[in-house]
């Protein structure tokens, strides 16, 4: 089995998590930031896991280019979508429904919503500007859930194995 996660990562956190996820998946893992190769060819893959953060409430139009581009190629894909972001709850719900068309969120295998982190020393001043405005953080802070990445490629991994 051939998987490839793609992801776009502004500061570290989506990467970190795709690299926590490659090492609980089974089967031939390759990860792709998509911030340095936008063009990639799917057809050798089995499955493809996207993974997206959240930035001012919405994915990156890199991110969003690639589903777009190659919605009809995933749809024969067997898919796991997953989110980084700091909300919880229903607001990360929601910011997930946002982030991923209905159409890959119906034929997920898996999907996932595994915290995020705030770094202040990747992010511009805005960005530290905003992030102290809207979430009253000032200090490096981190919620990524690693027992969330681990049952997300336990199930990912049950679903394909269930297709062989």
């Amino acid at each position: 089995m051939k998987i490839l996660i793609v992801f776009v990562s502004s500061h570290g956190t989506t990467e970190k998590a795709a690299h926590i996820l490659c090492d609980f998946l089974d089967g031939n893992v390759e990860i792709v930031d998509l911030n340095m190769n936008a063009h990639l060819d799917l057809t050798p893959y089995d499955g493809v896991i996207i993974g997206a953060s959240i930035h001012g409430g919405l994915i990156s139009r890199k991110e969003k280019k690639f589903i777009s581009k190659n919605i009809d190629t995933l749809s024969t894909k067997k898919i796991g979508l997953f989110l980084c972001c700091m909300r919880e709850g229903e607001e990360a719900v929601e910011q997930f429904e946002h982030a991923f068309p209905k159409e890959l969120r119906d034929i997920a295998l898996t999907s996932g919503l595994f915290g995020g982190e705030f770094i202040f020393s990747k992010m511009n001043m805005l960005e530290k500007m905003i992030v102290k405005k809207v979430s009253g953080e000032t200090d490096d802070i981190s919620k990524l859930d690693v027992g969330l990445i681990k049952e997300f490629a336990r199930q990912f991994n049950a679903e394909i194995l269930c297709d062989i």
